[in-house]
């Protein structure tokens, strides 16, 4: 249907655009924590769809996309691959890659054409094009990705691993649209599974930052406003250190150990603090060779000299990633991580990021008696836009891959459900 070609690739146009999970920066990092990844240029044509349609027969950009034509795409892959069991298998991992084939009508033309007051003939001769209706082809490409990818990969590799970039607009319609995926890989007998376990979470809120600070500060909650304010008038304090700063290996021990402190709170788990080490030197040591990287930040609040909260964030181009955060349990009361976000966010619109991505939050929890509900009240009173992406899609390649979809199954349960009952969360 596709007709795809890929072609192994080493150098980048995209260094610091699009997604930061597809560019060779973070390849690289995650190279030196038991990863290793490969590049492509990725070309393909797309099915031709109804002329009348001026927008919909165009290629949807990918966030590395560059296009030659209205039906031939060509974009940038980076696939992660770990082993596993001392190298007895491996799974192959594509991060938010692909979006959809197609354009989709935007949101705007059809809430003019179909609210209660809506004019439909704002859409007349035009098909309308959403996720839905291209649930067909995007379950064949990403089949067909996978087809073209096999032969590139290391010869124990038992699934490829997508965290496709599509985004919806509630959770009702992100689980129609999967349900429709799983619908058509059985009717036409593709191999390609949904997972249960997601890898990036499938769930977040973005903050625009293309407006002023003012206007930013206008959509949040009035009671995220005053927790902002209450906690400059408390007399906390945020600083950033980066990965050059000449007393970072003391601050990164501070969020550490707050780190531990929020694991044993939440019953969490983290990386080991040479992982978090090597993230933002890593940063500031390729920024000072030139190279255009996203920069990598340690967020620390104080008050009168207690280190109480702290974050690190990445800024790229485009986006603005809260990563990491850890908090102590003195002092909640004068809003540490209200003040953290918001000096991130300003840093990040100062630097030039387009928006910030609060990283994972429930997909509801407005109810309060819903066991996140003081996590997505948090994140989500920010302001932004609540998104919903479809989570992880598995393209097994060996039959193996059963046995170890239903391990990895057993593992999460065990993790979520068992271990939080036996520490009584």
């Amino acid at each position: 249907m596709f007709d795809i070609k890929i072609k192994t690739i080493e150098s980048s146009a995209h260094e610091n655009d699009g997604t930061f999970l597809q560019t060779p920066f973070w390849c690289q990092f995650k190279a030196r924590h038991g990863w290793t990844y490969r590049r492509f240029e990725v070309e393909y044509t797309l099915p031709p769809l109804n002329e009348k349609n001026e927008d919909c027969d165009k290629p949807q950009p990918s966030s590395t996309v560059f296009s030659t034509g209205s039906t031939t795409v060509h974009s940038e892959l980076s696939v992660l691959n770990r082993s596993f069991a001392k190298g007895a298998f491996s799974i192959a991992y594509i991060p938010l890659f692909p979006k959809l084939p197609y354009k989709c009508t935007s949101e705007e033309l059809l809430d003019k054409a179909f609210d209660e007051e809506g004019d439909a003939s704002v859409l007349a001769g035009q098909e309308i094009i959403t996720p839905e209706t291209q649930t067909i082809e995007f379950v064949h490409l990403l089949s067909e990705l996978a087809a073209a990818l096999k032969p590139e990969l290391p010869k124990n590799t038992i699934a490829i691993r997508f965290d496709p970039d599509v985004i919806f607009s509630t959770p009702e319609d992100r689980d129609l649209f999967n349900y429709g995926m799983k619908t058509v890989a059985y009717a036409d007998r593709i191999k390609l599974k949904k997972n249960s376990v997601d890898i990036q979470p499938p769930d977040s809120t973005l903050i625009d930052l293309t407006g002023t600070e003012d206007e930013i500060l206008e959509k949040m909650h009035s009671k995220w406003r005053y927790n902002i304010r209450l906690s400059e008038r408390k007399g906390v304090t945020v600083k950033r250190y980066l990965g050059n700063d000449i007393n970072l290996s003391e601050k990164l021990d501070k969020f550490y150990e707050l780190t531990k402190i929020t694991n044993a709170r939440d019953g969490n788990a983290s990386h080991a603090k040479s992982y978090y080490l090597d993230l933002i030197k890593s940063s500031a040591d390729e920024i000072s060779k030139g190279r255009d990287v996203p920069v990598i930040s340690l967020y620390i609040a104080e008050h009168e000299g207690e280190e109480i909260a702290s974050i690190m964030t990445l800024f790229s181009h485009d986006e603005a990633i809260y990563l990491y955060g850890a908090s102590s349990n003195n002092k909640r009361n004068l809003m540490p991580n209200h003040l953290l976000q918001w000096t991130a966010m300003k840093d990040a619109k100062a630097y030039g990021s387009k928006y910030y991505d609060m990283y994972g939050m429930p997909p509801e929890g407005k109810d309060e008696n819903h066991p996140m509900h003081g996590l997505y009240m948090f994140k989500a009173n920010f302001g932004g836009k609540n998104i919903h992406r479809t989570g992880s899609w598995d393209a097994p390649l060996k039959p193996v891959y059963r046995c170890y979809s239903a391990a990895e199954k057993l593992r999460a349960f065990w993790h979520k459900k068992v271990i939080k009952k036996l520490k009584g969360r």
